[in-house]
């Protein structure tokens, strides 16, 4: 990879919400940042949750999010690659994506080390303590036997059921997005400060709090989280002067 070029973080566009005029508005919006960020683009990470609902059936995937699909596409035949992460909204990847669209996908935070970086890269649903109605939901949701048992209904009744829930999402009533909490009680924070009694990590990079936030752990490592786009339009960009939150104007 070039030093010269930039690694892009987004995450939570959560499309499908809160319904198909404000979802179609956010979509155009990425798009326009996926094509300007592409002039310096070196890679793209998106860190889960990029649709309210995601479920592929043998022959069929949810209605909608062409523009945003057709510019991924563009993206990863140009060469530049793609990885998308799965989020606790859109955890039902099972090849599509990958097969039509080029994408890497990942079911669970990776390490990887880029621009001189060591980074942990993840959703961030279901990590650090607590929250155990919600993990043992995510291994539920995470079975094979679940997962072939809601494939086997129509798709019509199917995908009517997932949009009940997501219209009846606190996202998609708006919601308000908690503050920051504190290193205490933030699992997040939590979570990273455990990995690093092991393993040294320059930068976590999650998404899933949908609150742009960057925390310094220790002298040496910071929690990004990327925020989202229904409130923020932010992201972080890696180069090799480090880590950075924007927001998309």
């Amino acid at each position: 990879m070039s030093s010269k070029g930039h690694i892009y973080f987004a995450s939570d566009f959560h499309l499908g919400i809160p319904g198909r005029a404000q979802s179609l508005e956010r979509e155009k919006g990425i798009v326009r940042w996926l094509e300007e960020i592409s002039t310096d683009a070196e890679e793209i990470f998106l860190l889960g949750d990029i649709f309210d609902f995601w479920f592929e059936f043998r022959h069929v995937i949810p209605k909608g999010f062409a523009r945003l699909q057709g510019k991924l596409a563009e993206l990863t035949d140009r060469g530049i690659p793609v990885h998308l992460f799965t989020g606790n909204h859109d955890m039902w990847m099972f090849g599509y994506l990958s097969d039509e669209l080029g994408l890497q996908i990942h079911k669970e935070p990776l390490p990887f080390e880029r621009k001189g970086y060591k980074l942990l890269i993840g959703h961030g649903d279901g990590l650090g303590p607590g929250d155990r109605s919600y993990k043992m939901l995510k291994k539920l949701f995470a079975n094979k036997l679940a997962q072939r048992a809601f494939a086997f209904m129509h798709p019509w009744y199917g995908m009517g059921i997932a949009q009940y829930w997501s219209r009846k999402s606190r996202l998609s009533e708006g919601g308000r997005i908690p503050p920051y909490m504190g290193g205490q009680k933030e699992r997040l924070v939590q979570y990273c400060r455990s990995v690093l009694e092991k393993e040294h990590f320059d930068f976590f990079i999650f998404g899933h709090r949908h609150l742009p936030l960057d925390i310094k752990l220790n002298e040496k490592s910071r929690y990004i989280n990327t925020g989202d786009w229904i409130h923020h339009r932010s992201y972080a960009v890696l180069d090799s002067a480090g880590l950075q939150l924007r927001e998309f104007a």
